[in-house]
């Protein structure tokens, strides 16, 4: 469907990517398991660190597991777990994404979006099973599975957020977020969230993004073997900006620039939304991924990160 030469369309991605990925030996796989119906759990954990974020040693043990899982007969139907009690997904590691040049985190952008464009084209049903805050990449790899099935309620028995807070950092999702996340749910609910930073609470979440509530974690797992037991077809294509969409999502578009506050985020995100109209998947992802390495470097987006990262 797409893959990593999709994202040349940005040109500092040429030449980085065949250097930055691994091969299949370099890495320890993580843990999956597949029952006798022939559902694969695929749980991420936290490589050590005490909740799960999406660093570049974790999305290269998604692709080793990807590997094995696609060497085995008989899957039917593939889950995404947390093994952290606290998140499903915090979220991408600001501190490595910092850490890099402009062509390293390129190459990083693009190794992720193939990583994660890997899980959208399996041939059988995914879903994604969300039991705590599942923030900025870990709500975009979530939404490459076919549907969400989420806890109402953390293990601690609160609701907790879920959404693309990067704006309010001063930068943008980088692996396709807006343009995800605004088919799945109300075009301007979806574009403005975006372009603000602002999650959503279990406790008040949009129509259209879980296809599954249960009320505790305890039930995820049954939810999903019963979810993608009942799915007679894989999704053909990923939940993105399409012709068929398009005339909804700039609706959409135009009602958010008048309601959300002009900055250099927000302005990323919407010729992100832009390029989705006219261009497709391929061209917004690349437009986030040139955007997102831009932002990162402007005044506003520093004094943010700095002190984000000096609260580590």
């Amino acid at each position: 469907m797409w893959g990593a030469a999709d994202l040349l369309f940005c040109p500092q991605n040429r030449g980085f990517l065949r250097d930055f990925m691994p091969t299949s030996t370099q890495q320890n796989t993580l843990r999956f398991e597949v029952n006798d119906a022939g559902i694969a759990t695929l749980w991420l954990d936290g490589g050590g660190r005490p909740v799960v974020v999406l660093d570049r040693d974790l999305i290269q043990r998604i692709n080793t597991a990807l590997d094995q899982l696609e060497q085995l007969d008989g899957v039917k139907g593939l889950m995404l777990r947390s093994d952290c009690e606290r998140v499903f997904v915090a979220g991408a590691d600001l501190a490595e994404i910092d850490a890099l040049d402009d062509p390293g985190l390129h190459a990083y952008l693009a190794f992720g979006t193939t990583v994660f464009s890997r899980i959208a084209n399996l041939p059988y049903p995914t879903v994604a099973l969300i039991n705590g805050a599942t923030l900025g990449g870990g709500l975009e790899i979530a939404m490459h599975c076919d549907g969400l099935i989420a806890s109402k309620v953390s293990a601690n028995g609160k609701p907790y957020p879920i959404g693309l807070p990067e704006a309010g950092l001063g930068i943008c999702p980088g692996w396709g977020g807006s343009q995800m996340l605004t088919a799945r749910i109300d075009a301007r609910t979806a574009i403005a969230a975006t372009a603000t930073g602002k999650p959503f609470m279990t406790s008040d979440l949009p129509d259209g993004l879980v296809a599954v509530f249960v009320d505790s974690p305890n039930n995820l797992q049954q939810a999903g073997e019963l979810w993608l037991q009942n799915q007679t077809t894989k999704n053909s294509a990923l939940p993105t900006i399409t012709p068929e969409n398009a005339e909804r999502c700039q609706v959409g578009l135009t009602e958010a620039k008048e309601s959300v506050e002009a900055t250099d985020a927000a302005s990323a995100v919407f010729l992100a939304i832009e390029t989705g109209i006219t261009d497709g998947w391929a061209a917004a992802v690349a437009i986030e991924q040139c955007e997102l390495v831009r932002l990162r470097n402007t005044t506003e987006a520093r004094e943010k990160l700095d002190a984000f990262l000096s609260k580590g």
